[in-house]
Parts: structure tokens; C-alpha cells; sequence
């Protein structure tokens, strides 16, 4: 059985303050794209450990740390009709973008067993599996336009459609370490939604849309920020970084078609939804 986990981007991030739990709360909005990577999983014929490959780009790590074994690992615990598995991810999302993408391969292993096992779980079951693996991942059991707060896990869907236009993603092959993008966040509560902005037009979104954790980033890898003033020069309505970088995307309308030098390391998308 195969399926395509796709990405997200972040329409907004506030990081409103830090929990004593160690972690933050958060507001943004989350918003799928499809651009994709895609996940086959098979019951092994022998009944040995299950064996976990990966083809496209490279995946660090051990196999054992990687979303999807970690997903499997779950739901074996509680399903032992879970035999051995046969697990093969080809990587096309970027990893350490802020596009979601380990997040989504592992909701979409708790989707993919939950259909070939016949588990019968609920949304609400396999959201609180998705929980354990990250903070992102119960988005993507949704996938859908959905208000984030919480540690990204507390999901409210809107009405809110992008289809009409053509998103630009650029991966300038940075990677971002996330602690230490929040480390320069001073968390802050902020009046108004960021639900209240998207309902204004897109090229008014720059005025109040904003993601926190820009400014450390930017300031630690100017290249990032570049990518974003770039995409405004070439049209874009609304452009910014997603998550805690360092994919930056633009959006245009659907009749642009931006021509963009960037350099040739840099992976550069077009999102036609059509």
C-alpha cells in the first residue's frame, strides 16, 4: 500500500509564551501543500524485524529514529496484529525546511496501518498518537486549513482556499536548528487572531502576518531573508518563511509566473494547484 505524505507551510507564527513545560505555545496557521514524498508499506513475508529503506534525498539517522519506525513502534505496542513490515520512504520534501515534511511521513504511517490493519481509529485516537511523534504531526491527520494553538497540536479548519494561486517554495539547503531559532524569541501575547488577517486581501497580509522566529534567522543567515525581499521584487502578494525556516515561500497570483535566479544549489518549487 503507498501513499504521499505532503508538506505544510506556515500562514503566520506567534510564539505567545514559554510553558513550564518547556515547550511554547504558539498561534499559526497551517496550510497543505502537494508537493510530496511518497511511503509504501507491506506486511513481510517472514516474520523478522521490520526493515526500514529510504531512496531520494538522504535521511540521517538511525532507522529506529526516523517518524515512521517511531509511528509503527506506537501502534505495535497496542495492535500486535502489526507483524513485520516492510517500510520504503522516498524523500522528496526537504528536511530541516519548516515545511512538516518527517512530521507528515509519520501521520501518514499511523493512517497507512490504521486503513492496511483495519484498527478502526478515530480521528481523535490517531491525533493523539500523532502528538507523541511532534507537535506538527496531528496537523496531517486533518490536513486541511486549521488554526494552530497550543504546541501546534490544539486544531481549529477554516475556510480558507489557496487553489487559485501559484506558491513558489524556495530551500536554500540550510539547516536551521530549531532550538536555537528559539532561542531568540522573546514570547509575547498579541491582540487580534491571525484568522482575522486572512480574511483580508493577500497583498494586504505583509502588514500583519508576520512569523517570530524571522528576525533571529534572518540575522543568522542573511541568504534566508534575501530569498523573501527577492520573491517580493518578482511579484509575490505575500511572501515569508514557513516554520522555523529555512523554506521561504511566495504567493502569487495564478496567471504569474515569476522568473527567478536563484542559485543553482537551491531548490526552487512551483506549486501550481491545478
Amino acid at each position: 500500500m503507498v501513499v504521499f505524505p505532503n508538506c505544510k507551510i506556515n500562514l503566520g507564527l506567534r510564539i505567545t509564551r514559554k510553558r513550564p513545560d518547556g515547550y511554547h505555545d504558539l498561534e499559526t496557521v497551517f496550510y497543505p501543500l502537494p508537493f510530496y514524498d511518497s511511503l509504501e508499506i507491506i506486511e513481510a513475508r517472514e516474520k523478522a524485524e521490520s526493515v526500514f529503506t529510504t531512496s531520494g534525498i538522504t535521511v540521517p539517522g538511525k532507522a529506529s529514529d526516523n517518524l515512521c519506525m517511531k509511528a509503527t513502534a506506537l501502534l505495535k505496542s497496542d495492535f500486535p496484529i502489526i507483524g513485520s513490515l516492510q517500510i520504503h520512504l522516498h524523500k522528496a520534501v526537504p528536511l530541516g525546511a519548516g515545511l512538516g515534511g518527517g512530521s507528515a511521513d509519520g501521520a501518514y504511517t499511523l493512517l497507512l496501518l490504521n486503513k492496511l490493519f483495519e484498527l478502526d481509529l478515530s480521528r481523535e485516537k490517531l491525533i493523539e498518537y500523532a502528538l507523541r511523534l511532534g507537535s506538527d504531526s496531528p496537523f496531517f491527520i486533518l490536513n486541511t486549513a486549521c488554526v494552530a494553538t497550543g504546541r501546534g497540536e490544539v486544531l481549529t479548519p477554516i475556510n480558507l482556499d489557496l487553489s487559485t494561486r501559484t506558491i513558489v517554495l524556495v530551500y536554500p539547503g540550510i539547516h536551521v536548528d530549531t532550538p536555537s531559532a528559539f532561542s531568540g524569541i522573546s514570547p509575547f501575547e498579541r491582540s487580534g487572531r491571525l484568522s482575522d488577517i486572512l480574511v483580508n486581501p493577500i497583498e494586504h497580509w505583509k502588514n500583519g502576518l508576520e512569523n517570530d522566529f524571522e528576525e533571529t534567522v534572518f540575522s543568522k543567515h542573511p541568504e534566508i531573508g534575501k530569498i523573501k525581499t527577492t520573491l517580493y521584487e518578482s511579484g509575490a502578494l505575500y511572501a515569508s518563511m514557513s516554520g522555523s525556516g529555512s523554506a521561504v515561500y511566495g504567493i502569487f497570483n495564478s496567471n504569474q509566473k515569476p522568473s527567478l535566479a536563484f542559485p543553482k544549489e537551491y531548490l526552487v518549487r512551483t506549486i501550481d494547484f491545478k
